[in-house]
């Protein structure tokens, strides 16, 4: 029924303002307002994707990863985000470096937040 659907994804944040800032200038994603409402943000990723962004005020943030932006170097990309002031989560058990940068099993990763605190991650994928 719905096979041929074009699905997308969204999540919630509490100050759209902030996320629009996040999203568009620190991590440099195209991101455009939604039908020019104000309580709607639509994120254009690579490969022709979108996520839309909503305002919810009484937001929780989502303790599992909405959100991984593959890339094919983690460190550099790391160390890119860094500079734009972008701190990156520990997590007790997980085997990372003094980046955050998980080197454990699997492909590295490293997680981290947006301003409403919802989990985003960069994954290495060749």
């Amino acid at each position: 029924m719905l096979a041929d659907s074009e699905a997308y994804s969204g999540f919630a944040v509490p100050d759209l303002a902030a996320a629009r800032t996040f999203y568009a200038d620190t991590l440099g994603l195209n991101v455009s307002e939604l039908d020019d409402q104000s309580d709607f943000l639509t994120l254009h990723l690579g490969g022709g994707r979108n996520v839309l962004v909503y305002t919810k005020p009484d937001h929780a943030p989502a303790t599992y990863t909405i959100l991984n932006f593959p890339v094919a170097d983690v460190e550099g990309t790391v160390d890119g985000l860094i500079q734009r002031g972008v701190r990156f989560e520990r997590y007790d058990g997980i085997e990372q470096d003094d980046k955050g940068i998980n080197r454990g099993q699997g492909p590295l990763i490293a997680w981290f937040r947006d301003p409403a605190g919802n989990i985003l991650s960069i994954i290495e994928q060749d």
